[in-house]
């Protein structure tokens, strides 16, 4: 009796509202578009097959993003530990250099070919050296990359935390260039912009 009708909006007002802190960003569903979707929910309830079909098209739908954004860099549907803007310079800037660590995989692989003694036993024991050499360089490569890495970081990004940036640019640095995930979006000596933000 005593309440307030609500007021209608006025269709030409075309002002934008400005977005409240802490909103979800979209306008909340109509009742009769709750309803549809309740309906849909529980029609595909009674039919399992509907259901597990339903799932198993939402699952393909979702890895084909994935893999798109593993060849874009689109960011949106990347797994967690590679979004961010400190993930993806981290990215680059592994991306632009040519380090030892790279070829660490040829390397093992040529090594293991050599010590079969297939070609002699100068070739066998010259695999043992050429290992050593292998593991030191990869180790000398490693360490300047840390510090590299962690210092373009804390320069460019000074209230981001370091934690896991070392493993991250690490473990994308042992892969040979076109087995990266996300793919190399920078060649190799470009220079990187200096806003990732």
């Amino acid at each position: 009796m005593f309440r307030r009708k609500p007021t209608e909006s006025d269709p030409f007002d075309s002002e934008p509202r400005p977005e409240r802190p802490g909103s979800k960003g979209r306008p909340t569903p109509s009742r009769k578009e709750s309803e549809a979707a309740a309906r849909e929910r529980a029609k595909l309830g009674k039919d399992p097959k509907a259901l597990s079909r339903k799932q198993r098209e939402l699952r393909v739908e979702s890895s084909r993003k994935v893999r798109s954004a593993m060849k874009t860099g689109d960011e949106r549907y990347l797994p967690a530990r590679d979004q961010g803007p400190v993930r993806r310079f981290v990215r680059d800037f592994v991306d632009t250099r040519l380090g030892f660590t790279e070829l660490l995989a040829p390397m093992l692989l040529l090594i293991i070919i050599m010590g079969t003694g297939v070609f002699g036993e100068a070739i066998r024991v010259f695999s043992g050296t050429l290992w050593i050499v292998t593991l030191l360089l990869v180790v000398i490569d490693i360490v300047w990359l840390r510090f590299r890495v962690r210092q373009a970081v804390r320069s460019r990004f000074p209230d981001e935390t370091l934690k896991g940036i070392t493993w991250y640019a690490i473990s994308r640095a042992v892969n040979m260039r076109f087995l990266r995930l996300p793919k190399p979006q920078r060649k190799i000596g470009e220079a990187l912009p200096q806003n990732y933000r």
